[in-house]
């Protein structure tokens, strides 16, 4: 994730804007996902208030919430029964009262605007990169290669360069206990 979208950093003009957006997503995470959704709904809030003009000075705070919170859950696959946590796009929208209608249009707008899509590493939780197939891919020789069945020297090339967050090989040692 670049540095710039990873900071609650936002214009003195924005600031009102982005306090009640994240106070209602804040309070929305607490009670139905997690911190980590709402630490990357903040970052998203940031991103978007840097935005020349920014979006969010229109519109309300439940709808941007809202919208936010939606995009956020497509990537990280919220929807998935499979995957915990787990919440039905109704109830979202519910739960901000929000329409289906306008919850859909924020979070295509925030989809757009921040160029979110499936298994973004810009916007995946930190507790799932490790599962996301697009963390460990990495170019040789022109081949996109996964980088946990390269040789070590290559992993800890990968990781010095920033193309991977860890050296897998590593990571395999503390999941087992060892």
């Amino acid at each position: 994730m670049s540095k710039d979208r990873k900071s609650e950093k936002v214009p003195k003009e924005m600031q009102e804007t982005f306090e009640n957006i994240t106070r209602l997503s804040n309070e929305f995470c607490k009670k139905f996902l997690n911190e980590e959704y709402a630490q990357l709904i903040r970052y998203a809030a940031a991103a978007l208030c840097r935005k020349r003009p920014s979006p969010l000075a229109k519109g309300r705070a439940d709808s941007w919430a809202c919208g936010i919170t939606h995009a956020l859950g497509m990537v990280n696959f919220l929807y998935d029964k499979t995957h915990q946590p787990f919440m039905n796009a109704s109830e979202l929208y519910e739960a901000y009262g929000v329409s289906r209608s306008t919850g859909l249009a924020k979070s295509k707008a925030v989809r757009d605007l921040l160029k979110m899509s499936q298994l973004d590493l810009t916007w995946c939780l930190p507790s799932r990169l490790d599962d996301n197939p697009l963390t460990w891919l990495i170019m040789v020789n022109g081949f996109i290669v996964d980088s946990r069945q390269m040789p070590r020297e290559v992993q800890e090339e990968a990781f010095e360069k920033g193309f991977i967050p860890c050296i897998p090989d590593d990571r395999k040692g503390k999941k087992e206990g060892k």
